[in-house]
C-alpha cells in the first residue's frame, strides 16, 4: 500500500506539471498574436458627420495601415453636441466671459472663449472671441425736471 501512495504521489506531481506547461504554452500563443497588432498602425479618425442636419447622432471613418492588419477601414457612431457653438466648430466647447461693454465706434460688443472641451481628434483654437451688435442703446433721463400741467 506504500508503493501505491508514492504511484499516486507521482502522478499527480506529473499531472500538476504538464498543467503548468499547457497554461505557459497557451500564453505564449496570446504574446505572438500581440506582437501582430504592433504592425498594425493607430487609428486615425475623420470629424463626425450627422446624419441629419448639423448635429445629432452621426458617423466617423476611421482608417489605419499595416501589413498584417484585418481591418484597416471602419465606421463608428458618434454624436455632436446640438448646444455647442458651431461657429467655432461642432466639436470644439468654449467657455466664454460675459460680455464686454459697448464699443460705440462699432456698435458691436466682445467676449472670449477658452478651450473648455473637444471631442475625439478634433482640432480646435485654444481662445475665441464672439462679437454682437449692441442693440439698442439707452438715451440717458433727465432728472430733476419735472412738468406738471
Amino acid at each position: 500500500m506504500n508503493g501505491q501512495k508514492q504511484w499516486t504521489r507521482v502522478a499527480v506531481m506529473a499531472l500538476l506539471v504538464l498543467t503548468v506547461m499547457a497554461a505557459e504554452g497557451g500564453k505564449g500563443e496570446k504574446q505572438g498574436k500581440k506582437e501582430r497588432k504592433s504592425d498594425c498602425g493607430d487609428w486615425q479618425w475623420s470629424v463626425c458627420v450627422a446624419n441629419e442636419g448639423d448635429c445629432g447622432l452621426g458617423t466617423r471613418e476611421g482608417t489605419r495601415t499595416g501589413t498584417d492588419c484585418k481591418q484597416t477601414i471602419k465606421t463608428q457612431r458618434c454624436k455632436i453636441p446640438c448646444n455647442w457653438k458651431k461657429k467655432f466648430g461642432g466639436e470644439c466647447k468654449y467657455d466664454f466671459q460675459a460680455w464686454g461693454e459697448c464699443d460705440l465706434a462699432t456698435g458691436r460688443k466682445n467676449r472670449t472663449g477658452v478651450l473648455k472641451r473637444a471631442l475625439t481628434d478634433a482640432t480646435c483654437a485654444s481662445t475665441v472671441t464672439a462679437t454682437k451688435p449692441c442693440g439698442k442703446i439707452p438715451k440717458p433721463k433727465l432728472q430733476g425736471t419735472l412738468r406738471v400741467e
